[in-house]
């Protein structure tokens, strides 16, 4: 059984593409929801949820997953998983500020369901009839690539078909404020199915989700990856992280062209590295995410389509 890549979807300022996103300098003018999504439905919602909701929709359309409007799969075997760090944030930061100040009867009823920690991934389930596992992570700048390691869980475990993942962090005074540095405001997702899926739906496929690794620094998580992978022909890493890579391949430093990327991070590499495949990269892509500095370091390859190994790597 392969993992595979048949959609992606980029809400990011001056990206709204795979192909866009691979070939993009930096980031020009921001989204705009309301022209993604229309003006009904996004009224109260947080800035990390609208731009969640706007990568879902481009992820379901391009995969051919959303067709006029309808879903064209099981809803019940479609799995979302989002990874964001921020996300809420503010939201949760107003209503506790709110209670502090005025006690409880000073809460908007509006706020209330949008200070839930899963509220992102459990509006893009409701606004699309996804109703299989709904999960949120939240657990630093390794959570991109973690959620896509989940989701190739649960479709090697038979608990999803169709997994959609989401990596979205919002720019906001208050996140802000916790990074110290201004966010990438905008999102990335991809549709991870099995091979045979894939086909079954006639699905083209964009990637090969190869082996995943997580340990406690870049150069130790690295090693174990190559011990089960062919040598990269490129890296996604942040910069930082580059002396402990092999030398002699291109590094990918997205958050020194988006800004911090946080818990999109896994996410958006993994959308690049397909815009990569499609603009016509022919070798495997390593993508690292985290530094020594963070909490844990996450590593996960990407092959193009047409490599297809005799027995493909443990994820």
């Amino acid at each position: 059984m392969m993992i595979t890549v048949t959609g992606v979807g980029v809400a990011l300022p001056g990206a709204d593409s795979a192909t866009a996103l691979a070939a993009a300098t930096g980031p020009e003018g921001t989204v705009e929801p309301a022209a993604v999504l229309g003006k009904k439905g996004l009224r109260y919602k947080d800035r990390a949820t609208q731009l969640g909701l706007c990568a879902a929709l481009r992820v379901l359309t391009d995969s051919g997953l959303h067709v006029d409007g309808e879903l064209t799969v099981d809803g019940t075997r479609t799995a979302v998983l989002v990874s964001s760090n921020l996300g809420n944030v503010d939201t949760v930061c107003r209503v506790v500020k709110t209670i502090a100040d005025e006690g409880t009867h000073g809460v908007s009823p509006m706020d209330t369901p949008n200070a839930s920690s899963n509220i992102v991934a459990s509006e893009i389930a409701i606004r699309w009839g996804l109703k299989g596992p709904n999960l949120m992570l939240c657990n630093g700048p390794a959570s991109g690539l973690d959620a896509v390691r989940w989701g190739t869980a649960l479709l090697r475990s038979g608990r999803a078909d169709h997994v959609v993942v989401v990596g979205v962090e919002p720019d906001n005074e208050i996140a802000r404020g916790l990074v110290g540095a201004p966010l990438a405001d905008g999102a990335a997702a991809l549709l991870l199915e099995t091979d045979e899926v894939a086909a079954a739906r006639g699905a083209t496929v964009r990637a090969v989700v190869g082996a995943h690794t997580r340990g406690p620094d870049v150069a130790a998580t690295v090693a174990e990856l190559a011990e089960v992978e062919p040598e990269p022909t490129a890296w996604f890493a942040a910069g930082v992280a580059a002396p402990a890579l092999p030398k002699g391949l291109p590094v990918h430093d997205l958050a020194a062209v988006w800004g911090e990327l946080s818990g999109a991070l896994g996410v958006v590499q993994c959308a690049a590295a397909v815009g990569g495949f499609d603009a016509g990269a022919d070798g495997p892509m390593w993508l690292v995410a985290g530094t020594d500095s963070d909490d844990g370091v996450a590593t996960l390859v990407l092959r193009p389509p047409a490599a297809v190994p005799a027995e493909p790597a443990a994820v």
